[in-house]
């Protein structure tokens, strides 16, 4: 058994319990769509503190603390409410609200799973880091795909993200697990006032038997700092 963190069960289950009594039987008008579960499920996870295990024993020790569990199971659904308050009031310019799914669908069979594709946009004068800019990740002169709706190409950079990027390109089908390919890719943006600036880079990669849809911070690939100057 792999390390497990129990409160996603918990919290999964609170969520989709309010959810589907909301859409049974409407009642406050908040979307119940899948990503908008995500997002009240993220929220939680967040601002709670994990609880581990890696065996069955561990398990029953998280069902038999009956104190502990109903103090927590309040402090979820307390929290899945804020949760889900606040993402119905601010909600993704990328989503079609109400929708009852978010397609993501990978490739099938031999792929090559991309890793994350993370860099940082700074002001070459100031060392400031930029906002209120979009950075596009490009293959062959066009708009790599992304894996999922959650990862937008061109990524906007924010005030909050101090100047960081970050993509994570859709899988692609190989012909068989094993095989190498070498991807060119190009990372390019424009701001007002300031030069173009683009970093042109390579992955190498290996195909894997299927499609990988779960991030992990191990595989990262990071890009130097990027300076754009005043024309």
């Amino acid at each position: 058994m792999e390390i497990h963190n129990l409160m996603e069960d918990i919290v999964r289950g609170a969520v989709d319990e309010l959810f589907d009594s909301e859409e049974r039987s409407p009642k406050l008008g908040f979307c119940t769509c899948a990503q908008c579960r995500l997002d009240v499920s993220c929220y939680v996870l967040n601002r709670i503190p994990p609880e581990y295990v890696t065996s069955g024993r561990g398990v029953v020790h998280g069902e038999t603390d009956w104190s502990g569990k109903v103090q927590r199971t309040a402090d979820v659904l307390t929290l899945v409410r804020e949760g889900w308050t606040r993402i119905n009031q601010k909600k993704r310019p990328q989503y079609h609200q109400g929708s009852p799914a978010v397609s993501t669908e990978l490739p099938s069979g031999p792929v090559f799973n991309f890793p994350s594709v993370m860099g940082r946009l700074l002001n070459g004068v100031d060392f400031s880091p930029l906002a209120d800019i979009q950075v596009g990740l490009y293959r062959e002169g066009e708009l790599l795909p992304m894996i999922d709706p959650n990862w937008q190409n061109p990524c906007r950079i924010v005030q909050e993200t101090e100047g960081l990027y970050i993509f994570w390109p859709r899988p692609l089908p190989a012909r068989s697990p094993g095989e190498e390919a070498v991807f060119q890719l190009r990372v390019h943006s424009e701001l007002p006032g300031f030069e173009e600036v683009s970093h042109y880079f390579e992955l190498s990669l290996v195909a894997e038997p299927s499609a990988v849809d779960q991030i992990t911070v191990r595989k990262v690939h990071k890009l130097p700092d990027l300076y754009v100057f005043p024309k």
